[in-house]
């Protein structure tokens, strides 16, 4: 069966990655890893949240950027804050609207389901209302996010 699975660049740090990501999800698991010549981790697969991430020591020259993400559903505030804290932890960088980038330059979404229920509601204005809620926001506060579809 075909399947795809992120694989992500490090400089030099997949090693601490791979044990950031999964301790920070629940059922995080390293599920390979693979030495280079000279000992260090090499290329490794993990599995968070259910997702098989790859990653490759490659070195210098390929940075991330925000133009791919890992999204992240939270069922509430409570994931949203974990994830949240855990990922800015250390020199990671929150962004707007619920986007932010680790300590390793990775962008995540670490979005509350809600978001996608309010922003696709039937009622126009509510969803606007929303809309504009959530764009005032960095890390997205559910009650902020009820309170906008309230009125």
């Amino acid at each position: 069966m075909t399947s795809i699975t992120p694989f992500l660049w490090f400089d030099d740090n997949a090693q601490e990655a791979i044990e950031l990501y999964s301790h920070v999800f629940p059922d995080g698991r390293i599920l390979e890893r693979q030495a280079g010549p000279d000992g260090k981790l090499f290329t490794a697969t993990i599995e968070v949240a259910g997702q098989r991430i790859s990653v490759l020591n490659g070195g210098p020259g390929h940075p991330f950027s925000d133009a791919a993400s890992l999204f992240v559903s939270c069922a509430d505030q409570a994931e949203v804050d974990r994830y949240w804290d855990a990922l800015t932890a250390d020199g990671g960088a929150p962004g707007p609207c619920g986007w932010l980038t680790d300590r390793f330059g990775l962008s995540w979404q670490i979005i509350p389901d809600a978001l996608g229920r309010y922003l696709g509601d039937p009622d126009p204005e509510k969803a606007q209302r929303v809309m504009a809620a959530m764009l005032q926001m960095s890390k997205i506060d559910v009650a902020g996010l009820d309170a906008a579809y309230r009125g």
